[in-house]
């Protein structure tokens, strides 16, 4: 019985969970701390920072984390099927959709019209990313930047790696793993 309030617990989460991970936290701790009491605050808080750092999406790490402490590695699993069903569901039925209608004129449309929002927000995480790696603080802004503020290390890493890309065509796995072995020798020494 708990496995099936387990799952349903996590189905609900995962089906109104719109907006990613930190979006679904007030539901999963309505769930967990109010609905069902599973944890204390403590113990949530505790999920929160495990959450962020494994690897992976945050509502699912939750969800494991949540269903090993109420019932073991059953109620992980069941916790984390839960926390998928409703997304699987839903692009499977989005994908049936695509397939049967994607020659209509309207599809195509709403396709070419939704390629240039995507790819600007791809940029724009890309951008974000790039100006993390590139300045030493957080807080820099375009007016009130200076030359002290850009971290050459990381600017040559990065001109190193998109070279190497563009030359030599390299997987860009291989080149992240290389200047990330490179960064962690050079950051390790200074």
């Amino acid at each position: 019985m708990i496995l099936l309030e387990v799952f349903w617990s996590f189905f609900q989460i995962g089906l109104f969970s719109i907006g990613g991970g930190y979006a679904s936290l007030p539901l999963i701790e309505h769930q967990v701390l109010e609905v069902h009491e599973w944890l204390s605050l403590a113990e949530f808080a505790d999920l929160l920072t495990i959450s962020q750092m494994t690897p992976g999406p945050i509502a699912l790490n939750a969800s494991t984390f949540v269903g090993t402490k109420v019932a073991g590695l059953p109620g992980a699993i069941v916790a984390t099927v839960g926390s998928v069903t409703p997304s699987c569901i839903i692009v499977l039925t989005l994908a049936y959709f695509y397939f049967k209608y994607k020659n209509l004129s309207s599809i195509q449309g709403v396709l070419k019209g939704l390629r240039p929002a995507v790819v600007s927000l791809i940029a724009s995480a890309g951008i974000s990313i790039l100006l993390l790696a590139v300045f030493k603080s957080e807080d820099v802004t375009i007016g009130n930047m200076t030359l002290n503020d850009i971290n050459f290390i990381s600017v040559a890493l990065v001109a190193i790696g998109l070279f190497v890309l563009r030359k030599y065509k390299l997987d860009p796995m291989k080149i992240m793993l290389a200047t990330g072995v490179i960064g962690i020798f050079i950051y390790g020494i200074i």
